[in-house]
């Protein structure tokens, strides 16, 4: 799949027209590509697509046309496009209220290294978490995380060979998983993996 390149771009101008069918593919795409698990906990796993569509819309609202700006963008972004062995994922903690949310987030510290994904017949594997920084402090975890999944060969192979995927977290204060999940998700993740 490969990472988002200068010449993926649109121009402003080209994206003002283009930009009506963009969202709609992006809002659908990114429907596809969530997992909810449990009230609380949302996982949005990124893929190419998603990250140019953000590109296109933070150089739209900022106005950015310059190169330099340009390339910050690309190299923000970048980051959140897998690899070919990997998932990224941007993990959301949303509580509707604010007071139930601090006391969750407090309760919740470490959450982010309690994500796996399990390929059936294949080990669990935990997220590596927040790579650029830190966004837990002692008191409270953060209500975004960004997530990186690492897979094996093994597990690769067995994906495109039909085996499920569960998706879930064992955070003692917050258990939650997916067993399966829907084959147009699935099928969306496996496109991710070479």
């Amino acid at each position: 799949m490969g990472k988002i390149k200068r010449e993926d771009l649109l121009s402003l101008e080209a994206y003002y027209k283009a930009r009506p069918e963009m969202r709609l593919k992006a809002i659908a795409e990114r429907k596809k590509r969530t997992v909810i698990l449990g009230e609380h906990l949302n996982m949005i796993f990124e893929n190419k697509y998603l990250m140019q569509y953000q590109i296109q819309e933070m150089l739209r609202v900022e106005k950015i046309f310059e190169d330099e700006g340009i390339q910050d963008e690309m190299e923000t972004y970048n980051a959140l496009v897998p690899d070919g062995t990997n998932f990224k994922v941007t993990m959301k903690l949303e509580y509707v209220n604010e007071a139930d949310r601090k006391v969750a987030l407090a309760k919740l510290i470490g959450i982010e290294h309690r994500v796996f994904v399990e390929v059936e017949g294949q080990p669990r594997v935990y997220a590596i978490a927040n790579e650029d920084l830190d966004r837990t402090t002692a008191d409270k975890t953060s209500s975004v995380h960004f997530l990186r999944l690492e897979l094996t060969q093994d597990m690769i192979k067995s994906l495109k060979a039909g085996a499920q995927l569960k998706v879930g977290c064992d955070h003692k204060e917050y258990p939650a998983h997916v067993e399966s999940l829907p084959p147009e998700t699935l099928a969306s993740l496996i496109e991710d993996l070479v």
